[in-house]
């Protein structure tokens, strides 16, 4: 286990992004199509595809997903994650013809000090295209991808990752792009609200404060008090190696909603768009009752973990007034 997503067997993740951009897309491409809900609990979501993936309707199984920045222009992201399994005859089969499905959502980092004036179009399709391209075993994590611009309400946000299993063996594993409004660490100092989760000081090993004050409870909201629904957004992808319905993958993703709640305060805001997408492999059985609700126990953990990892290993833009990293701030 390399604590990554795609310690999921059949899992790749590739990033692409653009340094004067200040902004990046991440792309998760399943080897075989998986079976895969999304649940949605922030107030300000931006997502592509995201209907099809109500338990109701009839397609069940994806072949990617798309994470980007750029606010609603990075949802062009998902065509260019499209373009390459189409070129890879990956697809849903109507008749002779094949549709990836390709699930995403966004973020918004557009005003980071990145030069967005990219012209008529936007480069974000391109990215999509680039980052499936990329996707491997391996990725790095921090200020990459969809998490090159992302940012929290007091530091440089970023893209993480975490893994664990079950009891029974059974794998899940969580990718995060942490662009929240709320503060991913207690007050002005070094922890992380996810502490108590944390293996091994993987996001530094600083556990919780002694007591907790009045002041680190208080609310620290980015661009405060001019804030807006649009700028904020935590985006999770959860996958496991369980065999899944669409319904239990839906409430896959509605257990690991928890792990925001673990790792980000305050959390699920009308200025946030946090989402979480729950995919299944299907590769081994789980009790649908006792086996899902551990399963959704250890996702909410790894979730709580990726979100945490994501500030952790993040740098800060090299752009005027720009955020500091929590390594630059706390070492």
């Amino acid at each position: 286990m390399k604590n990554l997503l795609t310690d999921i067997a059949g899992v790749r993740v590739g990033h692409a992004d653009d340094a004067a951009l200040g902004s990046g897309t991440t792309a998760v491409i399943f080897d075989q199509p998986a079976v895969a809900s999304m649940d949605v609990r922030g107030g300000g979501p931006g997502t592509r595809e995201g209907s099809l993936l109500d338990p109701i309707n009839v397609v069940d199984q994806i072949d990617a997903i798309a994470l980007s920045g750029g606010s609603a222009f990075g949802l062009e992201a998902g065509g260019g994650v499209q373009a390459w399994l189409a070129e890879h005859g990956r697809g849903f089969k109507v008749r002779d013809a094949l549709v990836p499905i390709v699930p995403g959502a966004i973020c918004f980092d557009l005003l980071n000090g990145g030069n967005k004036q990219w012209g008529r179009f936007a480069p974000y399709r391109d990215l999509g295209y680039v980052a499936a391209a990329a996707a491997s075993k391996s990725f790095a994590l921090g200020s990459v991808g969809a998490g090159l611009g992302a940012t929290v309400s007091n530091l440089k946000g970023g893209l993480g990752s975490a893994s664990a299993a079950t009891r029974d063996g059974v794998k899940v594993a969580a990718l995060a792009v942490v662009n929240a409004i709320g503060s991913v660490t207690v007050g002005d100092g070094p922890w992380f609200w996810a502490a108590p989760f944390e293996i091994d000081g993987e996001y530094g090993g600083r556990g919780l404060p002694p007591a907790f004050t009045p002041d680190m409870l208080a609310m620290r909201l980015k661009g405060a008090p001019a804030v807006s629904a649009v700028e904020n957004t935590t985006l999770a992808v959860v996958v496991t190696d369980a065999i899944l319905t669409k319904p239990q993958a839906r409430r896959l993703a509605m257990i690991a909603q928890t792990g925001f709640a673990r790792a980000i305060y305050p959390v699920h805001a009308p200025l946030d768009g946090d989402v979480v997408f729950a995919a299944a492999t299907g590769e081994k059985p789980i009790d649908p009752l006792i086996g899902l609700t551990e399963l959704g126990m250890v996702a909410a953990n790894v979730t709580a973990r990726a979100i945490a990892r994501g500030v952790h290993a993040a740098t800060a833009l090299p752009f005027p007034g720009a955020l500091p990293a929590w390594k630059d701030r706390f070492g």
